[in-house]
């Protein structure tokens, strides 16, 4: 009997200890900084947005802007991601690089497109960057690299446009952690099987490129932003083993060579 009551203050001394603590946090300001947050997010990717529009065309072929959205959307209804998240834009350069900024842009060169063998290829690609966006990467990296202060006065005008490009430049071309580069390798895998997508072509673009010496390859940024491509590759292979998936193509051979001739 004595232990039950002392068993039972014990639990009304954590509850209204826990309901005290509770009670002196300033939600308000709990929330505004979530608010912030966001808001911030949103005007930062309109803005570094911007400076890669305003430095590289963007691409008007029907065909070539319908084709990617076909395997993005294809990804994402498979996926249950909200497809008009996502911002794609396309742009004309020979880089073989994609990568994501804040606010869900996804940034793509055609020289990605251009030096994939196979949709699979791509697709690969494709849903490891959207990985990124989906685990909200990009504003772990940016906060990590940047601080909220330097991000919020990007966006109110209070830093210079040295800073701007910068942030651009790291999100370009400069690799997230060994762990959030894992994580997203793994949320592609999942993304490209639940597609029904082979990952296999995936893991054979990473080695691919590691190994590549040749001219028509030289400008491989994509790669060089993700250390340890070999091991990536293997560990991708062994994770997508035994999922016991069957894998279609999304796109038809013709849709994918004129693709390809197109660029």
């Amino acid at each position: 009997m004595k232990k039950s009551l002392i068993q039972g203050f014990v639990s009304l001394s954590l509850f209204f200890g826990t309901w005290f603590v509770l009670g002196q946090m300033d939600w308000l300001k709990v929330f505004k900084v979530q608010q912030v947050t966001e808001k911030t997010e949103e005007k930062l990717g309109a803005l570094l947005w911007r400076v890669f529009k305003g430095s590289e065309e963007e691409p008007s072929s029907p065909h070539l802007l319908n084709t990617i959205d076909s395997l993005i959307t294809h990804i994402c209804k498979a996926n249950k991601i909200d497809r008009y998240e996502l911002k794609i834009h396309i742009l004309n350069k020979d880089e073989i690089n994609a990568f994501a900024l804040p606010d869900g842009h996804l940034v793509i060169y055609s020289g990605l497109i251009s030096n994939a063998d196979n949709q699979e290829e791509l697709s690969g690609v494709l849903c490891h960057e959207i990985a990124h966006i989906e685990l909200n990467h990009v504003m772990k990296k940016l906060l990590t690299e940047f601080g909220l202060s330097t991000l919020i006065g990007m966006t109110s005008g209070g830093v210079g446009t040295e800073i701007i490009k910068e942030t651009a430049k790291v999100l370009s071309s400069s690799a997230f952690d060994r762990q959030l580069e894992e994580e997203a390798d793994i949320k592609a895998v999942d993304y490209m099987q639940k597609a029904q997508i082979n990952p296999e072509p995936f893991a054979n673009f990473l080695f691919k490129l590691s190994n590549s010496e040749s001219e028509e390859l030289a400008y491989i940024s994509w790669i060089g932003t993700h250390p340890d491509s070999k091991d990536r590759a293997r560990y991708i292979l062994e994770y997508s083993k035994g999922k016991g998936t069957t894998y279609k193509a999304i796109l038809s051979s013709k849709t994918w060579d004129t693709l390809q001739d197109e660029l």
